[in-house]
Order: structure tokens, then C-alpha cells, then sequence
């Protein structure tokens, strides 16, 4: 046995006898016990990363991850994730005053074991933008942009970076379609951001741009950075404008190819929320509801384009069901996961990241124990299908946040100094996966025995 996977498993007896296990226990209640206390303004560390597996993890050379069949690998070993969401870290590191947060957000999520963190990569036309018109770009802005992937790298956090936004926050289709405008077109949709050629060319130039530039900290090319873990098109795309789905498809087959073109190294991901559209009639009872099925997007065609490396999903049952918490969201967001996984594993061949999840505080009957059995239900859905080698590749809380940055909440925000029971479920998480991560050694090839490791390797209930 590697001597990696004894210190695992010395680590997983001691966290048996450490922490209070019934959070993951299928034959107790499935809320976490929020009676668990910590000293004020500590974030809990179950995961000790100057010690054994941190170390090792150090020795090894930062390298791409990649994907092989339905999982993620880095140096041909399994690679799961449990990371998070802070869009606003470029802009926050473009002001020397407020700078610092980026450092502290990747500090913390660091202690608690995170993996990856997904971030913008765009900022079209607004406040500090950093593409101020079409291919005019901000340079201080981008050497924020710089200064982020560099400070990940640091603390060993990789980034999907999500290329433009489907909304008008940070710019979005509505500033491409003003740009064009603004240049003699006459263009009457924000969905002509996807079909008119001369906005498809301004998106293309800024990817070029993004995926050339090199970063001023670390003399390296985005493109050849391993920090980077993905890139993604755009962040949540609908196209109700055609609700059959075949605008948005040209556009995603376009731009796949393109990205691929420049970056054949990185994975790329759509960015998609996951809503089952034409192409899968027997699917679309799994919706949120009615409305899902017409926004233009669709799940299983749109990943099946060639260039996509994984599939992503959003899960928000406050906004997609109904805003008062209620006791159906819990069993949706499970079913909603075990259907993509699903799907990823029969039709996709290819892993899904859980790329945005969470509940904002200002709902109607809100608490923080109902979070925790939200997160823990995603958690949990994910370890099953990781105990199996399954799809499930991880997922990506929203949104982690440093303390005094309150004035950004949007509700979801996840500050672990003061939700100190949230904070041990996301370590918790972070040492099973890395548990699992650590079980096939490099001279197997991922060809061990891995799924007899497993049977021998107990975790309880749930595995």
C-alpha cells in the first residue's frame, strides 16, 4: 500500500473520532448538528495542509488537469472537487485598497481544503471594465486579472474562468449588443448577441485576447497556465428569443472550435444551467418548472458538441421553484444532480461539475440549519456517485466570501469565520475527496483496482 493512502487513512480514523459523523449518516437526521461550536472569527481546518498530504501534494509539478473518460485527472490520478464561486476578485484586485480580499478569500478556502474557484474573466463596459470598448482593454484592470490567477496558483486553487456573461451585470450580451449598435448596427435583441457576425467576432477577439495574454506576475501565457482548471463560454446562456435551441447550438459549436483552436490544452466547459430542452421530451418532467424547457438551452445536445470537455449545472430551487424555503427543494436538488449524473455517464461520457449552488439568507424562512442541509445534500449526492468512479465530479458552492465584504452579499454569501458548522461540512468534504483523489497511485495508471479500494475503505453510511 502507498504510503499516501496510509496516511488517508490514519487521517480518516482520526477524523471518525474527531467530528461528529450524523451529518453523513443516512440512519440519523440528515441536518447537520449546528449545535457544533467554535471559537468566534475561527474557520475550522480539518484538513492539516502543512502536514503529510499537503506536502506530497507540493512535490508533485502543477500541472493541466484533464479529463479522462468520466473524471478529472492530474498526473493521471482522479482529481474530485469541492470548490466555489467569487465572481468579483478581478475588481477587487484592481483597487489597491480592497486587493487584499482576493488574497484572503484564496487563504481561506484554502484551509478548509478547496480545490478550484470559479471566477470572471470579463467585465464589459461597466465600472473599472476590463474590455472598455470592443478589444480596447484596461491595463491595470488586466494586471488584476493577473495578479488573481498568479494569487491562486500561490494557494493552490485552480480557476474555471468564465469568458462573458448572459446577464447585464459586468457588461454581459446587452454590452456586445450596444457595442454594435453604438457601430451602425441595427440590432433589436440581446440574443443577437448569439446569431449577428459582427458581435460574434468581438467575442471571439476577446477570447483571443484573454487565452494569449501573459500574466505580468508570472511571465506565463494564460493558455499554458495549469492554474487555470477550464474555461467557460459564458455564464448561464439562455436564448428565449428561439426556444428550439438551434441558435444557441450554432453559437456554442462555433465558439467550442474556436476556444479549442487557440487552447487546446485546457478543458472547456458551456456554463449551462442545466435545463433539459427538444432533443430530450422524456427529460423535461425533471425541469424546475414549464418555463425551463423554453430559454433556448439544452442540456444533453448542447454538451454533446465537439470541444466540450464537461458538463455543468446550476441548481437555485429558491429562485426556480419558489423563494420561501420549503421542505420540496431538498429532494430536487437530489433528484435534479442523479439525473445529470446520469446523464453524463450514458449519453455525455464525460464528467459534471455542480458549478453554482446555495440559498440566499433573505428568503422567507431562511436559517442558517437549512443551508447546511442543502449543502450537505449536495455533498452527499456527489460522494455517492464518487465511491462508484461515477460522473459526479464535484461541486462549486455560491459563494464564498472574506469578512467585510458584507456590502457585496447578495444573499448567499458564505463568510466561514462566522458559519463555523458550514465551514466543517466544506472541510469534511474536502478530506473525503481528497481521500478518494489519493487512492489510485501513479505507478497504477488508473488502472488499479480502484473500485475493490473502495469496498475495502469504510465511510460509514454513505459509502
Amino acid at each position: 500500500m502507498e504510503t499516501h493512502i496510509v496516511i488517508s487513512l490514519i487521517l480518516f480514523l482520526i477524523l471518525t473520532k474527531t467530528i461528529n459523523s450524523s451529518a453523513f449518516d443516512g440512519s440519523k437526521s440528515e441536518r447537520w448538528d449546528s449545535t457544533h461550536k467554535e471559537p468566534e472569527n475561527h474557520i475550522p481546518s480539518i484538513l492539516s495542509y502543512g502536514d503529510g498530504m499537503k506536502e506530497e501534494m507540493e512535490a508533485d509539478e502543477w500541472e493541466m488537469v484533464q479529463k479522462k473518460g468520466t473524471q478529472f485527472v492530474v498526473n493521471d490520478q482522479p482529481f474530485y472537487v469541492n470548490g466555489f464561486n467569487t465572481y468579483w476578485l478581478m475588481v477587487f484586485a484592481a483597487d489597491d485598497s480592497t486587493r487584499g480580499k482576493v488574497t484572503e478569500v484564496f487563504k481561506h478556502a484554502s484551509s478548509v481544503g478547496m480545490s478550484v474557484c470559479r471566477t470572471w474573466a470579463f467585465n464589459d463596459g461597466q465600472w473599472r471594465a476590463l474590455q472598455k470598448s470592443p478589444s480596447l482593454y484596461d491595463e491595470d484592470v488586466f494586471k488584476a486579472l493577473d495578479f488573481v490567477v498568479s494569487e491562486a496558483k500561490k494557494y493552490r486553487i485552480r480557476l474555471i474562468l468564465s469568458l462573458v456573461n448572459n446577464w447585464e451585470a459586468y457588461g454581459g450580451k446587452a454590452q456586445y449588443v450596444k457595442w454594435g449598435n453604438d457601430a451602425g448596427l441595427n440590432l433589436t435583441s440581446d440574443d443577437d448577441f448569439f446569431s449577428d457576425s459582427t458581435l460574434r467576432a468581438y467575442y471571439k477577439a476577446h477570447v483571443k485576447t484573454v487565452l494569449n495574454r501573459v500574466n505580468t506576475f508570472t511571465n506565463i501565457t494564460y493558455k499554458e497556465d495549469p492554474t487555470i482548471f477550464a474555461w467557460e463560454l459564458i455564464n448561464e446562456p439562455r436564448c428565449t428569443s428561439d426556444s428550439s435551441g438551434d441558435t444557441l447550438q450554432e453559437w456554442i459549436k462555433e465558439m467550442a472550435f474556436y476556444v479549442k483552436s487557440i487552447d487546446p490544452k485546457h478543458l472547456l466547459e458551456i456554463g449551462v444551467e442545466g435545463f433539459y430542452g427538444p432533443s430530450t421530451p422524456q427529460r423535461v418532467q425533471l425541469n424546475p418548472n414549464s418555463y425551463a424547457q423554453q430559454v433556448g438551452t439544452d442540456f444533453i445536445r448542447n454538451h454533446q458538441v465537439l470541444g466540450v470537455d464537461f458538463a455543468s449545472v446550476h441548481m437555485y430551487p429558491d429562485s426556480w421553484i419558489s423563494q420561501s424555503i420549503s421542505d420540496s427543494h431538498l429532494p430536487f436538488i437530489k433528484s435534479w444532480m442523479e439525473a445529470h449524473i446520469e446523464d453524463a455517464e450514458k449519453y455525455l461520457e464525460m464528467p459534471v461539475i455542480f458549478a453554482e449552488f446555495g440559498v440566499s439568507a433573505k428568503d422567507p424562512g431562511y436559517n442558517s440549519s437549512y443551508r447546511d442541509n442543502l449543502i450537505n445534500t449536495v455533498y452527499k449526492t456527489i460522494l455517492n456517485s464518487t465511491k462508484k468512479g461515477g460522473s459526479g465530479a464535484g461541486s462549486l458552492v455560491w459563494q464564498l466570501f472574506p469578512d467585510g465584504t458584507d456590502y457585496m452579499d447578495d444573499g448567499y454569501a458564505i463568510i466561514l469565520s462566522k458559519s463555523p458548522s458550514t465551514s466543517t461540512m466544506i472541510s469534511l468534504q474536502s478530506t473525503r475527496l481528497d481521500l478518494f483523489n489519493s487512492l489510485c497511485s501513479k505507478r497504477c495508471h488508473w488502472g488499479c483496482k480502484k473500485k475493490n479500494v473502495f469496498q475495502k475503505v469504510s465511510y460509514r453510511d454513505e459509502l
